[in-house]
């Protein structure tokens, strides 16, 4: 069963590789002005832009990522957490921002470190810290936002504030009591004859593949989004102080962009849309979206995932209208 799923995945995604390959090379070939409205011509144009972009930046965190995967062990991560459950948020945030990793990989990681004697808590600072925090993330976020770099600065402050507080507040519901799932066992087979590298890479290449699927329809449906949605609804509601970052925050839940991508698809909207309204877009969406949420369910207690979203689309929301405040 799980060999169809994988099989079915990676048809999914070479499809979409092919039709980004296509319409990068051969779209200029065909007289599509003539059959269709000029939109399409935009459409094409604000799709590549967003995918071109990003895949540097995606590359450098599959490989970062499946690097600390395959070499770092969870007992180093352990060695630097206080016992107090308090004081150990701090550091849980710190750690978060040295680790790249994407919020398409987290949520094993997270589940990884729980099962290993991390609380809750704390793994919830990395679940949503982690993805945003990182060297990567705020790279592509300053290059997306040249014109505007406070936003950069904006989005890291903000996701370490919010990470510590989120891991305080789930430690007031849950404490330390266990949210994961029983476990069925799995059996996952470690190849320890192949060597490190070779599994890095091989992981490497399964994640860009997921993530490359991702941000091809996420860049697809924004540009849709932006040729053809009517522009004074957009800027209407994008201006609206507590509408726009309540859209921003749906549209990014919807899209499950990777966090090392997603500022491009923000900084296309950066005419559309109020600057608060375009960091609830980049806070939340690496913290919760779609497809997390559907391994989180995987993984962890209903309740807790339930409990989770809400506080995490609280928090995001009303910090994005103090911020709008100062």
């Amino acid at each position: 069963m799980e060999r169809i799923h994988n099989i079915r995945n990676q048809a999914v995604a070479y499809l979409l590789l092919a039709i980004f390959l296509f319409s990068f090379f051969f779209i200029d070939f065909f007289q599509f002005d003539e059959y269709f409205p000029g939109h399409i011509k935009s459409v094409h144009v604000i799709f590549l832009s967003i995918v071109l972009e990003a895949i540097p930046f995606i590359l450098l965190g599959v490989f970062i990522s499946s690097f600390i995967q395959i070499f770092v062990s969870e007992k180093t991560i352990q060695k630097f957490l206080p016992k107090n459950p308090f004081a150990a948020l701090f550091p849980a945030a710190i750690l978060g921002a040295i680790f790249p990793v994407c919020e398409c990989a987290i949520v094993p990681i997270v589940r990884r470190l729980i099962k290993k004697g991390v609380p809750l808590h704390i793994g919830v600072v990395f679940l949503v810290g982690a993805p945003i925090l990182n060297p990567v993330v705020f790279a592509s976020t300053y290059y997306a936002f040249q014109s505007n770099v406070e936003v950069a600065f904006a989005r890291m402050g903000l996701a370490f504030i919010l990470s510590i507080v989120m891991g305080f507040v789930i430690y007031l519901f849950f404490e330390n009591r266990s949210q994961l799932k029983e476990e069925y066992h799995h059996h996952h087979h470690h190849h320890h004859h192949q060597n490190k590298f070779m599994s890095m890479l091989h992981h490497a290449s399964d994640e860009f593949f997921d993530m490359g699927k991702y941000l091809i329809i996420g860049a697809f449906v924004a540009s849709l989004f932006q040729a053809y949605l009517d522009r004074t609804l957009l800027i209407n509601i994008g201006n609206d102080e507590w509408l726009g970052p309540a859209v921003m925050m749906a549209f990014a839940y919807v899209l499950s962009l990777c966090s090392e991508a997603d500022a491009f698809v923000a900084s296309s909207f950066a005419n559309l849309f109020s600057t608060s309204s375009l960091l609830a877009f980049l806070v939340y969406g690496p913290m919760i979206d779609l497809k997390n949420t559907i391994m989180l369910f995987a993984y962890f207690k209903k309740k807790f995932v339930l409990t989770f979203l809400i506080v995490v689309t609280v928090v995001v929301y009303f910090s994005i209208l103090i911020y709008q405040g100062i």
